[in-house]
């Protein structure tokens, strides 16, 4: 079975392509773990495959490494994005269906930059989702282990919790992101992003992704952790990510409400696994 290997920004995907070859008997969701192993598979944070759509240019399916089906992952698209351009769709903008709708990813191939419309945050506890009472989740003490930490609930296709910190360097991602993720007031699970504000237009993430731990960077929970710190009063709208991987720019416009990133996505290398 052929495959190629792309990342963007070190977070990084095994992409298999259902147009090119018969892929209708293959379970993805348990042959995940084996494949993005890194030391017995090939190694990934998750799998992509590229499908047909009745609804747009093409249909990106994610799995997760642990087998799990995310609705949307903003630095698999980018990926996904660069793919079918060199392969299919040689055109600035290309429509792509997802789980969370319809993304349309812009693509300056000269300089390498993929921008993405990431559509609207949702904030509405019960569409996260989140256990929360109010209107919105900003803030909010949330006791796990032996800390209690101010958790704003954003969704972007699929759930999210931001905390900002003074260091993220001193936070113990595996052990308080791992108990996030799964804490009860997340029906669905969740990724947990760590923020240290450096100013008003840049912020330092570290992050971990439901299904697959932490990751050296995610799309979608760099346009939450920017959308919570507008809505905190820590950020303006236009907000540069550092994370483990490398930069992510996100932007969240005032008269439309739609948040989009821009960042880059490599292809690595191709090859072929004999399942």
């Amino acid at each position: 079975m052929n495959f190629v290997k792309l990342e963007g920004l070190g977070n990084d995907f095994i992409l298999f392509d259902a147009l090119k070859d018969d892929l209708s008997a293959i379970n993805f969701h348990e042959l995940a773990p084996k494949l993005c192993n890194r030391h017995f598979g090939i190694g990934a944070d998750g799998l992509l495959i590229v499908r047909k759509s009745e609804k747009a240019d093409f249909y990106m399916q994610v799995i997760n490494a642990d087998g799990s089906e995310p609705q949307m992952c903003g630095n698999g698209i980018r990926c996904f994005a660069r793919y079918v351009y060199e392969n299919y769709a040689k055109k600035s903008v290309i429509s792509v269906e997802t789980l969370a709708g319809i993304m349309l990813p812009v693509l300056d191939p000269k300089n390498n930059i993929i921008e993405v419309d990431m559509g609207e945050p949702i904030l509405e506890p019960a569409r996260v989702p989140v256990k929360f009472s109010g209107e919105k989740m900003l803030n909010a003490p949330v006791p796990v282990l032996d800390q209690t930490f101010a958790i704003t609930a954003v969704s972007m296709g699929n759930p999210h919790g931001v905390i900002f910190v003074a260091d993220v360097s001193a936070v113990n991602v595996p052990v308080y992101g791992a108990a996030l993720e799964t804490h009860e007031i997340f029906p669905e699970k969740a990724n947990i992003e760590f923020c240290q504000i450096l100013s008003r237009g840049e912020i330092k993430m570290r992050v971990w992704e439901r299904g697959a731990g932490e990751t050296l960077a995610c799309g979608t929970g760099a346009c939450a952790a920017a959308v919570a710190g507008v809505l905190t009063g820590r950020l303006d709208r236009d907000v540069t990510v550092q994370l483990a991987g490398g930069i992510l720019k996100i932007s969240w416009d005032a008269d439309d409400n739609r948040v989009s990133m821009s960042g880059p996505a490599f292809q690595v290398f191709k090859g072929e696994v004999v399942l």
